[in-house]
């Protein structure tokens, strides 16, 4: 991708005003090193195509952003959890970590891949989904065991290699670090919501 596409990319992500208050200021191409550069490409070439969510901010460390972008294309794009199971992750982990942007980008692909509407807003507001499918059950306690006790139960083990297999279970573990890791970016580094959008996550702690 050359400079001034790069460039234009940027002034349109600017232009949301997701990022306004976002404490790692979005860099310009001439202000990006060789190595920030290449990476921020790499990026904007692949099947995102765009530097939104926390990639603004690992771009600081271009090495380590370059290969968590890597991980997260693997396990985004070719997981072996099927779509609409690997985004419930995804949000199970943005609602265990009030990660406010990360629900607003997946909670529409997850509807897209066929998480049903009232899964999703139950896990919203911070209650075990009803009407939960087997598939949906098995990895909802795997990663709300996982992220809650540190530590997964004998059965939710066996429920979900049975189901997914050895490499279904790695992959649902690397989903839900993988994610954990967004959610810290975005929030520490305070990514903030299109203008307009209200946050879609209500505070459990109150």
């Amino acid at each position: 991708m050359r400079q001034g596409c790069l460039a234009m990319a940027l002034l349109g992500l600017m232009a949301t005003g997701a990022i306004a208050e976002e404490r790692f200021p979005q860099l310009t191409p001439e202000q990006m090193t060789p190595e920030q550069r290449r990476v921020a490409e790499a990026i904007m070439s692949g099947p995102r195509g765009r530097l939104s969510g926390p990639f603004n901010a690992w771009l600081r460390s271009p090495e380590v952003g370059d290969r968590l972008q890597r991980v997260g294309e693997e396990l985004r794009f070719r997981s072996s959890i099927p779509a609409a199971l690997n985004e419930f992750a995804i949000l199970i982990t943005a609602r265990e970590w009030s990660s406010q942007y990360e629900w607003y980008a997946h909670h529409p692909l997850a509807l897209k891949a066929g998480l049903p509407d009232g899964v999703a807003t139950d896990l919203a507001q911070g209650r075990r989904p009803e009407g939960m499918s087997e598939d949906q059950r098995i990895v909802y306690e795997f990663c709300t065991e996982l992220h809650r006790n540190r530590v997964v139960s004998d059965a939710s083990f066996a429920a979900a290699k049975a189901r997914f297999g050895e490499r279904g279970v790695v992959d649902l573990i690397a989903v839900s670090g993988y994610y954990v890791a967004v959610s810290m970016t975005l929030n520490t580094a305070q990514v903030g919501l299109p203008a307009g959008v209200a946050p879609p996550l209500p505070d459990l702690r109150k």
